[in-house]
């Protein structure tokens, strides 16, 4: 059995990466509402911790994960260790004795504990003492709920307020503005101001080259042109196409050796995860994490589906698909500065052909609207597995390249 799960990043007041909600679901076509609350925690955590590996899932960071009272009174928590895990209570859950005594356990042991989807009841006060995280929906939940949370919370400074479903700047700053300290939601993936950030020449270069290399049939000479213009995009292809990504036997020593060792579609992942890098180098590392989860959940998703005659092109669609957020200004402007094809500039800016039935699929299942992914997944005609299985393909391959990237 396959195992099945998203994920969602939550990040502090500067958009560094906390850690990430696993959000369960049981395949593509029997989604979580069908799931019961108890199985369904029960088999996150076996499937984190025996089939996937929970810092894959992760990058190391805590997994916040939701529990029922029954999975909290039979020690489920413990099975994963205090550091790797902030112990959510479902808000369906009622306070009461029974759950308090689990609390106090958990605390006990030092596991970090939150209060999911919070619904503010004055009984929940006798839980304060032991709670680190209250997440408030902050799409559902009025202004003067919020400050009454607040009041009561106020003799209890271990209490860190996360605001859940935050998906534009400006709501960010109006959680900011209340108090907020932990934020969850996708605000980082528009742009914070409308601006016009100046490419320099080596982005310029590397625009010029995701141009050249956008057709099915590359001029090679032309794209080694471009690379022996500039001394360090060479020597970030050659230090790429010697690292263990590619486990290359024979060391590579010229441009036109690397180019065709690499191969187009291979050319094209390094220059689109090249350039976002670069022009983000002021941005959290987040993005650029999703930003090559996306490009590789996206050409997966075009191999699987068997539709596309160049996979590349799925893969840089999703790679540019955050490049608002990146340069800080809108999608439009950002397409107007580089040369990419019609069909990448149409899924893109009006989310209008085959790539951006790929981008909407992803983006569905970062978001875990599963109802929405499953029917597009059926329309594609892809099996029950293949989507999880591309997307934990995505999440391996975006970690190895980035630790490329890096090293």
């Amino acid at each position: 059995m396959y195992f099945y799960a998203a994920r969602q990043p939550i990040l502090d007041v500067n958009k560094n990466l906390v850690g990430y909600e696993l959000l369960f679901r049981d395949g593509v076509s029997n989604v979580f509402p069908d799931i019961d609350g108890d199985e369904a925690t029960s088999r996150l955590i076996e499937g984190s911790q025996f089939n996937f590996g929970l810092e894959d899932l992760t990058d190391g960071k805590p997994a916040y994960i939701n529990f029922t009272l029954e999975t909290l009174v039979k020690g489920y928590p413990t099975m994963l260790g205090r550091e790797q895990l902030v112990v959510e209570i479902l808000e369906t859950v009622q306070p009461g004795k029974r759950l308090l005594a689990a609390v106090q356990e958990l605390k006990e042991k030092g596991y970090t504990i939150a209060l999911d989807d919070y619904q503010h009841q004055k009984v929940w006060r006798h839980f304060y003492p032991y709670i680190d995280q209250i997440k408030i929906d902050f799409l559902d939940t009025s202004l003067e709920t919020i400050k009454e949370i607040k009041a009561a919370i106020k003799p209890f400074p271990n209490i860190s307020l996360v605001a859940e479903k935050i998906e534009t700047y400006e709501a960010y700053q109006q959680a900011l503005e209340l108090g907020f300290t932990l934020f969850q939601g996708f605000f980082f993936a528009k742009p914070e101001m409308v601006q016009s950030k100046a490419l320099p020449p080596s982005e310029m270069a590397l625009a010029e080259l995701l141009y050249e290399t956008s057709s099915v049939d590359m001029d090679l000479k032309r794209v080694t042109t471009v690379f022996e213009r500039d001394v360090n995009l060479s020597y970030k292809l050659l230090r790429y196409a010697n690292s263990a990504a590619f486990k290359r036997r024979a060391e590579i020593s010229t441009i036109k050796q690397a180019l065709v060792v690499l191969g187009n579609q291979e050319l094209k992942k390094f220059l689109s995860l090249l350039f976002a890098a670069q022009v983000s180098s002021e941005k959290p590392v987040e993005l650029i994490k999703l930003s090559l989860v996306r490009a590789r959940f996206c050409e997966m998703l075009a191999q699987r589906h068997g539709k596309m005659k160049d996979t590349g092109m799925a893969f840089l669609t999703g790679m540019m698909s955050l490049m608002d957020a990146i340069l800080d200004e809108s999608m439009e402007s950002v397409m107007n500065k580089l040369p990419l094809s019609i069909d990448i500039k149409d899924a893109l800016l009006r989310r209008d052909g085959q790539l951006a039935a790929y981008l909407t699929l992803v983006i569905e299942y970062e978001h875990a609207n599963w109802d929405k992914a499953n029917q597009l997944a059926k329309q594609m005609g892809l099996s029950n597995d293949s989507v999880p299985e591309c997307y934990q393909d995505a999440l391996q391959w975006g970690h190895e390249q980035l630790t490329v990237l890096e090293g």
